[in-house]
């Protein structure tokens, strides 16, 4: 199963907030749209960094409610780690492995595609386990 495949099954809306606005945007919009992450996005619609329920708490935890008020830009992760459509589960779980994170955004050239989650893929990933397992099932059961 390729990232493509993800987006297909799950959908490729992408939310998305500017590095100005406050962490107390950024923690309504993560409660309406009910996800863990949010893409940070320039001007031209650009990604430029990932804001997420860990920044959240980690800003509350060092300067309390006052943290609320600082923009997203003070605490958002910048290292932005992408994956194409045609990487499949396993890329993207070695990614989010190696690199220590729980999203990816998917990208075809300078087009924002989507974003995967490791729940996402953790879900495929069990599936396709599944699926594998009842095969040899099927084909020890036949032989």
């Amino acid at each position: 199963m390729t990232a493509a495949r993800i987006l297909d099954d799950k959908g490729a809306t992408v939310f998305t907030i500017r590095p100005t606005q406050s962490l107390q945007d950024a923690a309504a919009a993560l409660t309406q749209y009910k996800v863990g992450a949010v893409i940070v996005t320039g001007a031209d619609q650009e990604p430029v960094g990932v804001f997420s329920e860990r920044d959240l708490a980690r800003s509350i935890a060092q300067s309390g409610a006052s943290a609320l008020l600082e923009p997203v830009s003070s605490v958002m992760s910048t290292g932005l780690i992408t994956a194409g459509p045609s990487d499949d589960i396993d890329t993207l779980l070695s990614l989010m492995t190696d690199k220590r994170v729980r999203h990816i955004i998917i990208m075809q050239g300078a087009d924002m595609l989507g974003v995967v989650s490791i729940g996402d893929v953790v879900k495929r990933k069990i599936a396709q386990t599944e699926a594998e397992a009842e095969s040899l099932k099927a084909y020890i059961e036949g032989a």
